[in-house]
């Protein structure tokens, strides 16, 4: 009768020991599973690369050209609603303006470890056409005040620029809004 109660306990442990082993081996095959989608859809997407850079990196090229074109750089992230939000106004300035050497570029703020898993994705989802960097830079204390004296670091955030002149958002954009600003660059 003792040896009852230590069979029972044994057959209970092993038991809950296979239903964890049957859990994990369930995680990883849909992990295989999710990977493997991933990358089929990977292969029928071919997004224009996402650079990762540091802030001088970002600044040495895209900060300081001084040709005919206007730049629009809009500081983002896909955990920000109304970055988000505001993105297609972008897109769509990117296309109506094309003709007029508008450039937009979109600096993620992401964490660079979910450059993969989230913003290539994000991007994909949402058809974004205009170039995409990210920013991979911890020391917002100091590139922030480079971007703009006047900026809290909210975002979403833009600088619209030409050769001549230079103007600082931090606010969201309606297209309308967006292009009301950029004709005063034209």
């Amino acid at each position: 009768m003792k040896l009852l109660p230590a069979i029972l306990f044994v057959l209970m442990f092993q038991s809950c020991a296979e239903k964890k082993t049957d859990a994990k081996m369930t995680e990883a095959t849909s992990e295989v599973a999710m990977k493997e989608n991933l990358q089929t859809n990977e292969e029928n997407f071919n997004p224009k690369k996402v650079v990762s850079l540091n802030f001088d990196e970002l600044q040495k090229n895209y900060f300081q050209k001084k040709n005919d074109s206007i730049y629009v750089i809009n500081f983002w992230a896909t955990w920000c609603k109304p970055c988000v939000k505001e993105l297609p106004a972008f897109e769509k300035l990117a296309v109506d303006y094309s003709d007029k050497k508008v450039k937009i570029l979109l600096v993620s703020l992401d964490f660079s470890d979910i450059l993969e898993s989230q913003v290539i994705p994000f991007i994909k989802k949402n058809n974004i056409q205009s170039e995409v960097v990210l920013l991979d830079d911890a020391d917002a204390n100091s590139w922030i005040p480079k971007v703009s004296p006047e900026w809290s670091g909210a975002i979403p955030a833009t600088i619209i620029y030409n050769k001549d002149n230079r103007k600082f958002y931090e606010q969201s954009f309606t297209f309308e809004e967006l292009e009301t600003e950029i004709k005063l660059f034209l």
